[in-house]
């Protein structure tokens, strides 16, 4: 039998795979109101560790909504890969000027045209909690022999692969 951390190094191992080459995820709030709010941010280039990393303006709705209740989730949807993850977690306001430095990209330039050093600049810390994932066949043939499959099986789920764990 194996053991939680090795069990949490493999969810999180497969986790980085379906994440990545997913530049935008969408990534849901709690409105003051108690509305779910969703809205799409470019998850940070970092080595997945069960933390996700997202650069935001500090005065956005995002920011007073985490701060407020920091339950997000955070979804990830490849139709190239026909994979598609949901994540739950806890998310954190982050001003560590280091961690900006660790993560800036010449592209967040379009955004914070202050660059690493623009006041306004700041991230969003998702501590992963559990996770999600539907993962089927991806490349083209695959995924004519799922269709054709489900047209004449029962069971056509058994050519995909869907998982719930907790972190």
């Amino acid at each position: 039998m194996s053991t939680p951390s090795i069990d949490r190094a493999a969810h999180i191992e497969h986790l980085a795979e379906l994440i990545h080459d997913v530049d935008v995820a969408m990534m849901t709030t709690i409105a003051r109101d108690g509305r779910l709010v969703s809205r799409p941010l470019g998850t940070q280039e970092v080595e997945f560790d069960g933390d996700l990393w997202f650069a935001t303006g500090r005065d956005s709705d995002k920011v007073a909504e985490i701060t407020a209740n920091p339950q997000v989730n955070v979804s990830y949807a490849s139709t190239s890969k026909n994979s598609y993850l949901s994540v739950a977690g806890r998310a954190s306001i982050v001003n560590d000027r280091a961690k900006i430095d660790e993560l800036w990209s010449p592209a967040m330039k379009l955004f914070f045209p202050g660059g690493k050093d623009d006041p306004d600049l700041c991230l969003i810390r998702v501590e992963v909690d559990s996770a999600e994932y539907w993962d089927g066949p991806g490349s083209f043939f695959g995924k004519a022999l799922y269709i054709a499959l489900t047209a004449v099986t029962s069971d056509p789920a058994s050519l995909s692969e869907n998982e719930r764990f907790e972190l």
